[in-house]
């Protein structure tokens, strides 16, 4: 089989980083093309290269053999390449329906924009993805697994013959994964060209056919998927033959956070949290699982006080008054490191100095100043605990990789000398690298005595990292599983459950 799109000698300069060194890329028509390596390898460059984001510093693009010159997104849609990208291009004021009929509008006589007809299609596309999302919705109003799904029909909206997907499972569950899956089987019968970056290997040995592997801007290596396994990408991607993980045990019997009744109302007379009550232990690792809209961040959304409209009783250390703002929650000792860290976590025209110090300045405030002498220091000590590959605090926060980021709101949290920490898909969009560093720091608090509560939509992640789980379905609590009792069939059975009996309900009426 001849490719249809190939990449020669692929050169990317930025200003002080060379981010691809003569790279070679193949892909191949009816097939998933898998591209993989750490934050910071070069991939997320090259596919902008090859969707017309970004301009290469040198080589050549040829598609169907043709050499294929283009400097926009736009351009490269009229040669068949569409792209997803990692980070999300969703424009808030907008509704479902025009974002994914954004620069290609239906139009009534070639003037007018159809709006009746984009929604209808928009609902036809969300449907094929098993999504009840109604496209008159603002997209802001949205999470971010259902603007990823957004991201996601706009790119299936579109005739393509090569379509890029970069990390477009990252945030979410494993049945949408499944679904999704199904929709690349499609394409891949259509004889599209399907490029699939993911951090999730597991995902690859299931989907991909073929994979290339880059390691510090070059290529290292590429193989059909059924000639490699795990460790072998694994070790082409960081040189290390094993990833290994710190073990940690359940915590103390000694209950930090107490949580009885917690009630989040939802929108005509639904619950978003409803009725939700657990102990977490000092040093216990807690994970929350559920499907897409199960209540998961809001869970954690209405601990760190987001909500103020929620009701029931949170105990912090036996206290029972831990204020109910976000800045209350967080000098009790109650954290939050948000889903969406560049949008939530970080300030990315910051330093990582100030995005670091940022949630706790008061302590830094000397007569009436900020003391950079003391916030430098506390700065340079968390980098050095957490392990922040960064050549200085004093560099933009936007310079560095995913994983790097992910460790200063990290540090940012731990600065605030919380007492709980509460960990909204911490390993989202980050490589396999710097999900063991990640785990390994989590499990590191937690041995300080620190209570954590992981919220993950991973399953593998589900399985290995915490010491007790309890699952949510619409917001409601419908299982709990200890060390020794989780295990994949309950976890997803009990995920489903209030839905399948609210189904039987309905279905009865």
């Amino acid at each position: 089989m001849e490719p249809i799109l190939t990449a020669r000698g692929m050169k990317k300069i930025y200003p002080g980083a060379l981010a691809l060194d003569n790279v070679d890329f193949d892909a191949y028509p009816g097939c998933v093309n898998v591209l993989i390596g750490e934050n910071g390898a070069g991939k997320s460059t090259l596919m902008k290269i090859i969707a017309g984001a970004e301009t290469a510093t040198a080589g050549e693009i040829t598609i169907d053999g043709h050499p294929a010159i283009y400097a926009s997104t736009h351009e490269a849609g009229r040669h068949g390449v569409g792209i997803i990208f990692q980070e999300l291009n969703i424009f808030p004021n907008m509704s479902v329906g025009e974002n994914i009929f954004i620069a290609k509008e239906l139009k009534k006589n070639n003037f007018i924009i159809d709006h009746k007809s984009q929604n209808e299609m928009a609902a036809k596309i969300l449907g094929r993805l098993q999504q009840k999302i109604n496209p008159s919705t603002l997209a802001g109003n949205l999470r971010i697994g259902q603007q990823q799904i957004v991201e996601i029909a706009r790119a299936l909206s579109q005739d393509m013959k090569i379509l890029i997907m970069d990390e477009p499972t990252s945030a979410l569950s494993e049945q949408e994964v499944d679904v999704l899956f199904n929709v690349i089987r499609e394409l891949k019968e259509s004889g599209v060209a399907i490029i699939y970056i993911s951090h999730r290997l597991e995902e690859i040995m299931k989907i991909g056919d073929r994979v290339t592997v880059l390691r510090d801007g070059k290529l290292v290596a590429a193989d059909e998927i059924s000639n490699v396994d795990i460790s072998w990408m694994i070790r082409q991607m960081t040189g290390f033959d094993d990833l290994n993980m710190d073990v940690h045990d359940a915590g103390s019997e000694e209950a930090l956070l107490e949580v009885e009744g917690l009630t989040l109302p939802g929108y005509g007379g639904t619950y978003k949290v409803e009725n939700v009550s657990f102990k977490l232990y000092k040093g216990e690792i807690l994970g929350i699982y559920g499907l897409m809209g199960a209540g998961r961040t809001e869970l954690l959304e209405c601990l760190a006080g987001v909500y103020p409209e929620a009701v029931g009783r949170i105990s912090l250390a036996g206290a029972d008054s831990v204020g109910s703002s976000i800045e209350e929650r967080i000098r009790g000792g109650i954290s939050l490191i948000p889903e969406d860290r560049k949008n939530q976590g970080l300030i990315l025209t910051l330093s990582v100095l100030e995005n670091m110090t940022l949630a706790s300045l008061r302590k830094y405030v000397a007569a009436f100043s900020i003391s950079s002498a003391m916030e430098r220091g506390d700065a340079d000590g968390m980098v050095g605990k957490l392990g922040v590959k960064t050549p200085s605090v004093s560099v933009q926060i936007s310079s560095l990789s995913g994983g790097n980021q992910q460790k200063v709101v990290i540090g940012k949290n731990l600065l605030t000398k919380p007492r709980v920490l509460l960990m909204d898909e911490p390993t989202r969009g980050i490589d396999v690298a710097a999900k063991r560093d990640v785990f390994n720091i989590i499990t590191s608090l937690a041995r300080e005595g620190l209570g954590i509560i992981l919220v993950s939509s991973e399953l593998k992640e589900m399985l290995t990292i915490p010491s007790r789980v309890l699952v949510l379905s619409r917001g409601r609590l419908t299982g709990e599983f200890r060390s020794g009792e989780i295990h994949r069939e309950k976890l997803v059975s009990a995920s489903a459950a209030n839905i399948a009996a609210s189904e039987r309900i309905g279905g009865a009426a």
